[in-house]
């Protein structure tokens, strides 16, 4: 209706609002945690629970909604999840405010493989690339503007006033695929089985290991960030709102580097390059969060590794690509898996030895994803890209 340059970012605009119902839980836990009156390492666990209910059913939903047109799919994920967080936003114990965190999960697992779908249908070949790259960008802007935006409505409205304005998004986000996109014939089917295969390559699952460790090395500090903080250099409220920015922007820059390095020398040497110095700045935040200043400079560079975003999806596509999209399902489910543990693995770091063993114990699961990455190194030949 209003032409084809609305179709990526209403695309990327619903990644956004599912992407920021997944993790905004993480600036409001002190909140939910006093209100409902369970600890900080329970209330962690919202992420878990939406996290893991994302993993599976990703590739559940895909399946199941397979002969759907993806319009439809796109509108009624987006009125699920703003139906869950709705749900949240109003529940009176933690036992329903858990089923609010999985209803949202179950749109959110249904939008994002259909968006990606939907976005390379509707771009020509020599942009399709972008065009699943805008995808991902609005999940990524979910976790470095959408967290430290709800930790800051957060401190006025409270966390179910948060909910309530993600809710909205949702709703927006639906009504904008509504009048912006035009149908969009569904793929052709595929049994899990099929979907699943391309896991059976090594060097795929060896790279889906990467990414499920490195995601589960900071959002295991990033969930439990307000407590740690708090307890570091007495961060708080609006304080924490704007510590949080640095996060936000390190992580933009960090996308926007991370395409161009891979544009430019392929996928192998920007993650040589930064899963090291990655694995770095977890070690040293001990020492680097101790003020105000020093925590913002810290959370940059902690951002900034989502220079390896770009690489690891394009290494995906180089191992399999005759199966993109399958490979990508997988990708986006592996993330969700590396953030429902990061809740866990928080959780009980948090509850045996104290919020301030997170950073120590994240550089040590870092470091497996180094292993990893030399592992997935000696698997394969340098591809063309590379050279």
């Amino acid at each position: 209706m209003f032409g084809s340059a609305f179709r990526l970012p209403v695309l990327a605009a619903g990644a956004f609002a599912v992407g920021t119902s997944a993790y905004v839980v993480a600036g409001v836990l002190p909140a939910i945690s006093a209100e409902l009156g369970v600890s900080i390492a329970a209330a962690g666990q919202l992420t878990t629970a939406f996290a893991l209910v994302y993993a599976v059913g990703a590739p559940v939903l895909a399946t199941v909604l397979g002969r759907w047109e993806r319009r439809q799919v796109l509108i009624a994920a987006l009125a699920v999840a703003a139906l869950g967080n709705a749900l949240s936003a109003v529940a009176p114990t933690y036992p329903l405010l858990i089923g609010g965190r999985l209803l949202t999960a179950l749109g959110a697992a249904a939008f994002t493989p259909a968006a990606t779908h939907a976005a390379t249908l509707l771009s020509p070949p020599e942009r399709q690339g972008r065009a699943v790259a805008a995808v991902f960008t609005g999940i990524t802007l979910s976790l470095v503007v959408g967290v430290p935006a709800g930790t800051l409505l957060g401190g006025a409205f409270g966390y179910r006033g948060v909910f309530t304005v993600v809710a909205g998004l949702c709703v927006v986000g639906a009504v904008g695929v509504r009048l912006l996109l035009p149908r969009v014939p569904p793929p052709a089917p595929v049994s899990l089985r099929a979907r699943f295969a391309v896991a059976a390559d090594p060097a795929v699952l060896t790279m889906l290991g990467i990414l499920v460790l490195g995601l589960l090395s900071v959002l295991s500090v990033y969930t439990y960030i307000a407590p740690l903080l708090a307890t570091s250099a007495g961060i708080s409220g609006p304080l924490l709102s704007l510590v949080l920015v640095a996060y936000g922007v390190g992580g933009l820059i960090g996308n926007d580097v991370g395409g161009r390095l891979t544009d430019r020398f392929g996928s192998r040497r920007p993650l040589i390059g930064a899963l090291p110095v990655f694995t770095v700045v977890l070690a040293t935040l001990p020492f680097t969060i101790t003020t105000p200043l020093g925590a913002a400079a810290a959370l940059f560079m902690l951002g900034a590794g989502f220079v390896v975003s770009s690489p690891i999806q394009t290494r995906l596509i180089e191992l399999a690509p005759a199966s993109s999209s399958l490979v990508l399902s997988l990708s986006a489910s592996a993330i969700y898996l590396g953030a429902g543990l990061s809740g866990v693995v928080g959780g009980l770091v948090v509850d045996l030895f104290g919020v301030p063993a997170l950073p120590p114990i994240a550089a040590l699961l870092s470091l497996g994803s180094l292993g990893l990455l030399a592992l997935a190194l000696r698997q394969e030949p340098a591809r063309p890209s590379d050279t």
